[in-house]
């Protein structure tokens, strides 16, 4: 099994990078699946939307929700993930040559999320890329055993998949 995972220092950085390695991996023909995640920026103070796009091209779905200002609570939308966790199984079961996933985060920790779509990609032998948080990366190879652990740079992922896909 070909894993690896990148854990980009600066907050949504991760997201950024998979998001354009996706595109390139696109445009060069391999066939995706799974999710990177496309933030804006709102005026609220440390606010942004959290949207993924389902790989290869939709759809784009919003996974956070606004709790209202001075929130202090997760503005994750946990029904709004699992939507696109359900549309990234869906197209793995179509096939794919690459899983790249945004990000194993509290809810793969926890046994939700995204942790099927790997554990499928997985039995069914597709390389797979993950965004790891540095607080879930414990969690993320306890899960995933052996993995690959990818400079965060473009150059170092389109690398690895390259070898990994044979595209």
């Amino acid at each position: 099994m070909k894993l690896a995972y990148v854990i980009a220092p600066g907050r949504g950085e991760t997201n950024q990078l998979l998001a354009g390695v996706a595109e390139a991996l696109k445009a060069r023909g391999v066939a995706l699946a799974g999710t990177v995640q496309l933030d804006t920026e709102r005026a609220e103070e440390f606010h942004c939307d959290m949207d993924v796009l389902v790989l290869p091209d939709g759809p784009k779905i919003r996974i956070s929700q606004f709790l209202g200002a001075g929130s202090q609570g997760c503005k994750l939308n946990p029904e709004a993930l699992e939507t696109s966790v359900a549309a990234t199984e869906a197209r793995l079961a179509e096939g794919a040559d690459l899983l790249i996933v945004n990000k194993f985060g509290k809810q793969e920790a926890e046994g939700r999320g995204f942790r099927n779509a790997v554990g499928e990609a997985m039995a069914r032998d597709i390389p797979a890329i993950i965004g790891v948080s540095a607080v879930t990366v414990d969690a993320f190879r306890e899960f995933v055993g052996e993995a690959e652990e990818l400079a965060p740079n473009a150059d170092a992922i389109m690398a690895w998949a390259a070898e990994a896909t044979g595209k």
